[in-house]
């Protein structure tokens, strides 16, 4: 480890919890340092801005309420040169590491952790923390995925470092956002790139038929089974398996995926004999992550199976970079599709595509370019060819009887990172967007104001 310069703080006042994670953490870093009190974290800092900093939620006996935690994390978050932040919280404090992440952390860990999922996330925080200063390399020209903003370089980073495992992967991410080519481009950087990509929308498939869609049945099971089939689980051996939308499986069915999971077998409807299953799994779903760690929607046990390694896939709004690049590319996909002339976007309509919010993120874009080329009239696309009507409404700092002029800057500024949180209802991320700062920047502004 002496030739692996990465550094990694535990900030916990639990010594027997930092000593734990010290311990298996010390295989991936050249130095895992622990502190107990984080009074003493500013002059910690003074030696140099860790890589990775894991964060429990609450320091003074009898605090519950993550104040603490938060405080610490708004605090590093602000630093010149922030470290990647993975918050630590009790399985029931799941909402409370979820505000934590829209306000700058990378990940969370639910104690007690299981060994393999710390080092997976700690090792993923170090591959995204040494992104920034790498060149931008180019996409390999299988990878399906889209786009060279930071954003997008730095999950094809994760990807290359737990592609060639066989960890189990759950992708998070908002509807649109391209989950399942997050999933496919895991699968090409495995080694089990030359097998079957076979991919499977769990909320599609009816209880009653879910046995046998995943597991297969043999002839005379039930009424129509006319003939031996394979399930999923059979047809994906030797590649991987994706399951779409795992969040909408019902509870009951949860428990027999489970099963097949622990025991790395299936036995089809209708057999006495269960058989062993080769396949890699990859989940994929759109909950909420509060929602997500709720017992009452998703069996805590089959989610630890199943999210070994999380990826969060970003929304369009969070990589802006990629939008011009991304217009281009389904512009001309459409032209060649329904054979139409060549066309340009009108700069006004070109600046406020850019501008959008993009609620429905790739996909909605992806549709929005197909209207254009369907609709729009040769020459320049307008706005209005894209199904939309107004770019993104302007930040307007609210102006006091008494002039602007009368107005100290201080006060201008507090309007506006006011107006911007209020606009962004909240969102740290798409608050320094409207305002073209860093979160970092807006962090300290925030502070202070007081805001």
């Amino acid at each position: 480890m002496a030739d692996n310069p990465s550094r990694i703080l535990i900030l916990d006042d639990d010594a027997d919890v930092a000593y734990a994670a010290q311990l298996v953490l010390r295989r991936c870093a050249g130095k895992v340092a622990t502190l107990a009190d984080p009074r003493q974290l500013a002059r910690h800092l003074l030696g140099g801005v860790p890589d990775v900093v894991l964060l429990d939620f609450n320091f003074t006996p009898g605090r519950t309420d993550g104040a603490e935690g938060l405080a610490l994390l708004d605090q590093l978050r602000a630093l010149p040169d922030p470290p990647l932040v993975i918050v630590m919280t009790a399985y029931a404090d799941v909402a409370l590491a979820v505000e934590a992440m829209k306000r700058g952390a990378s990940d969370f860990l639910t104690k007690p952790w299981d060994n393999a999922r710390l080092l997976a996330v700690v090792e993923g925080a170090l591959a995204q923390r040494a992104m920034p200063a790498a060149p931008a390399a180019p996409a390999a020209a299988n990878d399906p995925l889209m786009g060279d903003s930071l954003p997008m370089r730095q999950l094809r980073a994760l990807i290359a470092s737990v592609g060639p495992t066989q960890a189990n992967v759950m992708v998070l991410g908002e509807n649109g956002v391209g989950k399942e080519l997050a999933a496919r481009a895991i699968h090409l950087a495995s080694r089990r790139a030359a097998g079957q990509f076979l991919a499977v929308d769990m909320g599609s498939l009816p209880e009653a038929t879910l046995e046998s869609e995943l597991f297969g049945h043999r002839k005379g099971s039930f009424t129509d089974a006319r003939s031996d089939r394979a399930g999923r689980f059979q047809a994906a051996s030797g590649g991987t398996l994706f399951l779409d939308e795992i969040g909408n499986l019902p509870l009951a069915a949860q428990s027999k995926l489970l099963t097949a999971l622990e025991r790395r077998e299936v036995t089809p409807l209708g057999a006495d004999r269960p058989q062993a299953i080769d396949v890699r799994i990859v989940s994929a779903t759109n909950l909420d992550e509060a929602r997500l760690y709720d017992a009452q929607v998703f069996r805590p046990d089959l989610l630890f199976r199943l999210n070994t390694i999380v990826l969060r896939v970003p929304p369009l709004r969070e990589r802006r970079d990629d939008i011009p690049a991304l217009l281009r590319h389904y512009l001309a996909h459409y032209r060649e599709l329904y054979g139409k002339a060549p066309g340009t976007i009108a700069p006004e309509a070109f600046d406020a595509l850019c501008a959008h919010h993009w609620p429905g993120n790739v996909r909605a874009l992806r549709h929005a370019c197909e209207r254009a080329v369907i609709l729009g009239q040769p020459g320049a696309y307008g706005l209005a060819d894209f199904g939309l009507h107004g770019g993104a409404p302007a930040i307007v700092a609210p102006v006091r009887a008494a002039g602007a002029d009368m107005l100290a800057l201080d006060t201008l500024e507090r309007d506006a990172v006011g107006a911007a949180m209020a606009q962004a209802r909240g969102n740290i991320t798409h608050a320094a967007i409207l305002l073209g700062i860093s979160r970092a920047a807006l962090y300290r502004k925030r502070s202070k104001h007081g805001l």
